[in-house]
């Protein structure tokens, strides 16, 4: 197998630090990892992967048009696979032009120099379903119209445009395929499952040493999401990179779950027995002998909601022989195990 040059952005995260394992694993090719502040950022992520012979990191800062270009100039990738971005939705009403820059303007400065420098180079943007937004029909797939309802999605959708365009135009090889709702281990806290799982841990923990916890808080409950699990999608998004001709896929597990069923699931996997009260914003839930364990903040309500995401992978499975591994309650005990597990 042919030794290749593959530049990954947004490594130290959920996706990028995935997608790093997964090549150093099936491939021989050599991973040169696009980090912001070299000496600041979080590498918990790949901090296994340091002493690797073909792992190095580089400092990157995908929004600094000038670093990008020299690093694509001295590089020369085969391979470029943008997972860096602002990707909390949520932020991104009180965020919206640094998700444009980060999201947008990134896609870009990176699609424009593969263009001038090395246009043999693949490069993958990693979309997202929340280009989808108000959606029309259930399942989505590929045909379905680009009707985003966050600053995140137009981010996405705009640069799902970009990718487009200079693959049309300039006989680049470069696709975004649309990513549904992922998660897993490394997912941040600040995301809804991980948050859930994170804290329901922490309350178990609580719960059997007999001390006090806050309950945990949430939003809308009733939001319905498209959720696998993140290390099955990075088989996907390689295939999608390998292809004879540049296509874009769906990436889900075409099931539809509510956060409420998450919360359960992950109640029900720690063992907590519980109690509902209320309805809408004054739902709560209670342990047996009535010590708070949830309740609804209405202000973690976003303003525009999506509220029926449910990918359609069927083309991926069909022409590239795609299939995820991990079902929703395996990713939901896989989560919460690792956080009642690093809580010690």
């Amino acid at each position: 197998m042919e030794m290749k040059k593959v530049i990954i952005t947004g490594v130290t995260g959920q996706d990028g630090s995935h997608m790093a394992d997964y090549l150093l694993s099936q491939t021989n090719h050599i991973i040169v990892a696009g980090v912001r502040r070299l000496s600041v950022s979080n590498h918990k992520n790949i901090e296994h992967l340091k002493d690797n012979p073909r792992f190095r990191l580089i400092d990157l800062d995908i929004t600094d048009n000038s670093n990008v270009d020299r690093v694509i100039q001295e590089e020369r990738p085969d391979f470029f696979l943008n997972f860096a971005a602002n990707s909390f939705v949520g932020n991104s009403w009180k965020m919206p032009v640094n998700h444009m820059m980060t999201n947008c303007m990134a896609v870009l400065y990176q699609l424009d120099s593969i263009k001038n420098h090395v246009p043999s180079c693949r490069y993958y943007n990693a979309g997202s379903s929340e280009e989808f937004g108000d959606v029309v029909q259930v399942p989505q797939s590929e045909t379905h119209p680009l009707r985003p309802r966050s600053p995140y999605g137009v981010s996405k959708c705009s640069a799902r445009h970009l990718v487009k365009v200079y693959s049309d135009s300039y006989d680049l090889y470069a696709v975004q395929g649309w990513l549904f709702n992922h998660e897993g281990v490394r997912r941040g806290t600040d995301f809804v499952t991980r948050k859930i799982t994170h804290n329901i841990a922490r309350i178990k923990k609580s719960i059997d040493l007999n001390k006090p916890f806050t309950p945990l808080e949430l939003g809308n409950i009733e939001a319905k999401r498209d959720w696998s699990d993140a290390e099955d999608f990075m088989d996907g998004v390689w295939k999608m990179m390998n292809q004879e001709h540049p296509k874009n896929y769906v990436l889900a597990s075409g099931e539809m779950h509510t956060i409420r069923e998450f919360l359960y699931e992950t109640l029900n996997t720690a063992g907590i027995k519980f109690k509902t009260t209320g309805k809408g914003e004054s739902e709560k839930l209670y342990t047996k002998d009535n010590r708070l364990i949830f309740q609804v903040n209405p202000e973690f309500y976003r303003p525009a909601e999506v509220n029926e995401l449910c990918g359609d992978s069927s083309s991926i499975e069909r022409d590239l022989k795609w299939k995820r591994k991990t079902d929703f309650k395996g990713l939901v005990k896989k989560m919460y195990n690792s956080d009642f597990e690093d809580l010690g």
